[in-house]
């Protein structure tokens, strides 16, 4: 049976999805989850929500999907312990070392993968598995042919989207909230800047970044028949009501196994659409069909909502199954007894029935089944009635009320208490500390004495030069589909060997991408290049089983000392830390694996599935675009990447070369210049400049966050 899993940002969204038949609600605490815009949770409220859930028959899971510093995994630690005790039934988790958190300190609570892991092929299921996690949520992006192979062969549950926002970028890879100098996506507080207008050429387009939401309410049927085992609602932003209504179409669809009506589909986009809704990437059907914005007149109806809320506020959705046996004697008083769907069984005695002096007025074995079937207005749903009922005895109706509402009170206690589980503690970086004590016996980071190695990433071998090879890098990393032999400063670089080489493997392989790539693999391997940059979890066995050993990149989101650990454990050689995280926070890290900081270039804001470039052109004219203005004039680059996806670059160049002191004291093995729009030439004099060489400077830049504070972090 499909599992409906609705949002609940509210205690009243708690009731909303509920009392309109979901089988699973999600939530958030107050601190720690991707959706810090809804009301969300204090523990008190947490705790009353998953009793009422529980009782009812409802599963809640507990959203910790953002990602979070070292200092807060502790307090998460304990946070999910008062989770276990209240009986939350899985945790979804985004973050490596959230998860490595969690599992130590409620190791029998069932963990599942959030979207923001960006698991997106059955390599990436396969490795969430093998991490512990028993369901993973997909990449919106995939369509019905990728989701069927993946559920096909898959060892744990699978879980997809099928209404609410659909963001442009693939989730967990955007990254333009927190550079525009808005709250971090990652953090939980996005400012949708995708939701603003850009331009191209001077030619105003239609809102480029912003894409229509999702609504797959007429393919669940199918969706269930491909294997996957739940589908879930996105909207914890959004006001209750709008949980109610969209809950109960999906609800009656889904448990019906017919399409809804055009009036329940007319409700669904009443409650809130963005010039209508999308199935495109389930059904492979890309393009600015997809595009869209909320527009005035599609505000949501009063009068709709006022009524959707009077009527989840206002009665019960009738789910727990109860079966009754009844027993009518002369002489004996009334005895009704019921059992539930777990076990629980309760008892209720009533009057001692009465002589009946009217044959029509006698009970009969159909007017017991009719009382004991009347549960409308509880939670309950009468199964089946057995019992005997003698011949000539009457009892009045109120006296089957008392015993039926007693019978159901005693049960419903029955079904509060929680089963206890095994807890643990939670021990950063497996008890191995990378550190000295201080004199306040707290860990100290061992700083490394040496200055950060320089790496270089290009997008282009033309970006190549013999002049930035007598520079001599520690690495460049190239992008596989680069890779041209043919090239005499590459075939000279790598046959020389003293500046390594590295692919870069695209952040998205879907399944049916990887036999190309492994071809490129192996090619890599058969030149001499034996190290890849990963930036998913998905592709660090596939490219382990091509011969490589593997670096991660920034797609891998490294936020904490935990994550870095867990990526050590799956035998990464280095890791690049996040971006988004400020100096000051790097700097405490306990580095068990070597650690790269980008330091240059145009920083990738967002990556597409939905190609910009053809969408604003109508033709695949990569080579020529030059990307789209903002509001402010602001100029975004869009480049291409492998598999007729986008990369959408922020405006201004990052730049720190004249700022070394801030980081090449923080224990990095490495420093990272990014090379995107940049010729050979300017590859040359930047790198120069980082070598303490030349006076180069960008005409505009930014430092990223790396000096300041983000909004929820610290």
């Amino acid at each position: 049976m499909l599992e409906l899993l609705s949002p609940a940002g509210s205690p009243e969204g708690v009731i909303a999805a509920v009392q309109n038949g979901t089988d699973a609600i999600y939530l958030g605490l107050k601190q720690w989850n991707s959706c810090l815009n809804a009301e969300n949770f204090t523990t008190n409220e947490f705790g009353r929500a998953l009793e009422y859930c529980r009782i009812r028959g409802v599963k809640a899971y507990l959203a910790l999907d953002n990602h979070v510093p070292d200092i807060e995994l502790p307090i998460i630690a304990h946070q999910v312990k008062e989770a276990s005790r209240f009986g939350v039934d899985a945790i979804i988790v985004s973050d490596l070392g959230v998860m490595r958190a969690v599992r130590q300190a409620v190791p029998e609570v069932p963990v599942f993968a959030s979207s923001r892991l960006g698991i997106h092929n059955l390599e990436g299921v396969k490795m969430a598995a093998a991490m512990g996690f028993s369901r993973v949520t997909l990449s919106i992006e995939l369509t019905r042919k990728k989701i069927y192979h993946i559920c096909k062969h898959s060892p744990i549950e699978i879980e997809i989207y099928v209404h609410g926002e659909t963001c442009m970028s693939y989730t967990g890879q955007c990254y333009m909230s927190a550079m525009q100098g808005d709250s971090s996506d990652a953090m939980g507080r996005c400012g949708e800047p995708c939701r603003e207008n850009y331009s191209w050429a001077g030619h105003e387009i239609t809102h480029p970044l912003s894409l229509k939401d999702t609504c797959l309410v007429r393919y669940l049927a199918d969706i269930e028949s491909i294997g996957v085992k739940a589908v879930r609602i996105e909207g914890r932003s959004e006001r209750p009501e709008f949980t109610a209504l969209v809950t109960g179409v999906f609800s009656r669809a889904a448990h019906s196994g017919r399409s809804p009506s055009q009036e329940s589909m007319n409700m669904l986009k009443t409650a809130f659409s963005r010039q209508g809704f999308s199935d495109r990437y389930y059904t492979g059907r890309k393009g600015p069909e997809a595009l869209g914005l909320r527009e005035m007149e599609e505000k949501a109806d009063t009068k709709l909502f006022s009524l959707t809320r009077k009527s989840y506020l206002n009665g019960e959705f009738q789910r727990i199954p109860v079966r009754f046996v009844g027993s009518i004697s002369r002489g004996e008083q009334a005895k009704i007894a019921a059992a539930d769907d777990r076990g629980n069984t309760a008892v209720a005695y009533g009057l001692v029935p009465e002589q009946s002096f009217h044959k029509e007025k006698e009970l009969t074995i159909t007017d017991l089944s009719t009382q004991l079937h009347k549960t409308h207005g509880t939670p309950f749903i009468c199964k089946g009635v057995k019992g005997t009922v003698e011949s000539g005895l009457t009892l009045p109706p109120e006296e089957f009320t008392d015993m039926r509402l007693e019978l159901f009170a005693e049960i419903l206690e029955q079904r509060k208490p929680v089963s206890m589980r095994v807890e643990g503690e939670f021990v950063p970086n497996g008890g191995i500390y990378v550190g000295s004590v201080d004199e306040n016996e707290s860990i100290v980071p061992l700083l490394d004495p040496y200055p950060p190695e320089l790496t270089i990433s290009v997008t282009k071998s033309d970006q190549l030069s013999a002049e930035l090879e007598s520079l001599a890098p520690k690495l460049i990393y190239i992008p596989i589909a680069e890779l041209d032999y043919e090239s005499p400063v590459l075939r000279n670089i790598v046959d020389n060997g003293i500046i390594e080489v590295a692919v870069t493997l695209p952040r998205i392989i879907h399944d049916d991408e990887k036999k190309n790539v492994a071809k490129l693999l192996d090619k890599a391997n058969s030149l001499g290049v034996k190290q890849a940059l990963v930036s998913n979890i998905g592709h660090i066995q596939f490219a382990k089983g091509h011969g490589m050993s593997v670096r991660g990149d920034f797609g891998l989101n490294v936020y904490n000392s935990e994550t870095l650990y867990a990526l050590n454990l799956l035998g990464l050689k280095s890791a690049t830390i996040s971006f988004e995280m400020p100096l000051t926070e790097i700097r405490t890290l306990v580095k068990s694996l070597d650690l790269e900081l980008i330091t240059y270039g145009r920083l990738p804001l967002m990556y597409t599935e939905n190609c910009i470039v053809r969408n604003c052109t109508e033709a695949c004219t990569c080579d020529s675009f030059t990307g789209i203005v903002g509001k402010q004039g602001a100029q975004y680059p869009v480049i291409a990447e492998f598999g007729c996806r986008n990369v959408l670059l922020s405006p201004k160049k990052l730049f720190m070369a004249d700022k070394y002191k801030s980081f090449s004291s923080l224990g990095l093995w490495a420093q990272r210049l990014s090379f995107t729009t940049e010729n050979a030439i300017e590859c040359v004099a930047v790198t120069k400049r980082y070598k303490g060489e030349g006076n180069y400077a960008p005409l505009s830049y930014t430092r990223g966050v790396y000096f300041k504070e983000i909004d929820g972090v610290m």
